[in-house]
């Protein structure tokens, strides 16, 4: 069923419809090779993909690319909450980090250019 789907989008933009229609929306915002440039810039060993740290700056990234496209949809209520769990997620990862490691959530928050969590 999903390569349907990708195949009734493709059909949809070649006739011009998916503007009209809403699809022309990104459905991979933050791609595979942008997600390892950011996890390269804040890991912790060679291996790290699960730190706080490389959760919450992957997590800040989307925050952002969402933050922008709401910007422009404004009635796009559905990517709000979805934008609204992500905000969640990153403070709760935050707070976690704040508790276990005060000296690597300051590095984190000054490299991000994060506020810190209340």
């Amino acid at each position: 069923m999903v390569f349907w789907g990708r195949i009734f989008k493709d059909h949809l933009r070649e006739r011009g419809f998916a503007k009209k229609w809403g699809l022309c929306y990104p459905f991979a915002m933050l791609t595979k090779n942008k997600k390892q440039r950011i996890i390269k810039e804040v890991k912790v060993h060679d291996t790290d993909t699960g730190s706080p740290e490389v959760q919450i700056a992957v997590l800040s990234r989307r925050i952002d690319d969402l933050a922008a496209h709401l910007k422009k949809n404004k009635k796009d209520k559905h990517s709000r909450r979805g934008l609204l769990g992500l905000v969640a997620d990153r403070k709760a990862h935050m707070k976690y980090l704040e508790k276990k490691d005060t000296k690597r959530y300051n590095a984190l928050i000054k490299k991000l250019g994060l506020k810190k969590t209340s």
